[in-house]
């Protein structure tokens, strides 16, 4: 039986860790959080202008500091009556607050600010996750995206998820994000899409054992 290939996944996000562990299980895959490798990883500073050049940035770094392959991803939400904002600022949108929670909590009341007066038909937006692996010498082996199609509601619903997750109204449907189990939110998610998108790439540094091998 092979030995399952270990993979960073770059992030220091519980969430998104628990989230993409979910979607892959099964898949010979161990993947590891910064916080399993410890030591001292600075965060590279995300000076893209889309989520795709981010997650480069974040994949590229974290391979070459840990020197194994690593999966990295930028997500956030854009809104089409912000003109696609916040984007990749999501995750900064408001600029306060010390723990995750609390950041969470003030975009959340930043983006219904934002939105006052914008009525229910013009409240369209979508979670977008673009996701890239890179080999420790910066190589790009793969990268993916997707894409969760909403509305931005009147006011936050939900306890599940985190981020805007209890802001986007899924269409056709009186639930927010927040409000799917975490079984049905992986399987209609963006990160859920670019994930299983990504997966064929990751099963197959089972079969050379080694993420240098891959270009």
């Amino acid at each position: 039986m092979e030995s399952p290939v270990r993979i960073l996944l770059a992030t220091g996000n519980p969430h998104k860790v628990e989230e993409v562990r979910e979607i892959l299980r099964g898949d010979g895959v161990e993947l590891l959080s910064l916080l399993d490798l410890g030591g001292d990883f600075p965060e590279p500073e995300e000076t893209g202008a889309t989520f795709a050049e981010n997650a480069r940035i974040k994949a590229r770094a974290y391979a070459a500091m840990a020197g194994m392959p690593a999966l990295a991803d930028d997500s956030g939400l854009s809104v089409d009556a912000l003109g696609g904002g916040p984007g990749v600022q999501s995750a900064r949108y408001a600029g306060v607050g010390t723990t995750r929670a609390e950041r969470d909590a003030a975009n959340n009341a930043k983006l219904l600010a934002a939105l006052a007066g914008v009525p229910d038909g013009r409240r369209t937006a979508r979670f977008v996750c673009a996701m890239c692996l890179s080999a420790p010498d910066g190589s790009i082996m793969a990268q993916t995206e997707g894409s969760f199609e909403g509305t931005i509601g009147f006011a936050p619903r939900g306890s599940n998820g985190f981020g805007y997750d209890p802001l986007l109204v899924l269409p056709g449907e009186d639930r927010t994000s927040a409000e799917l189990p975490p079984s049905e939110k992986n399987a209609r998610s963006h990160r859920g899409a670019a994930t299983r998108a990504i997966a064929p790439r990751l099963a197959a540094l089972t079969k050379c054992g080694d993420g240098r091998a891959m270009r």
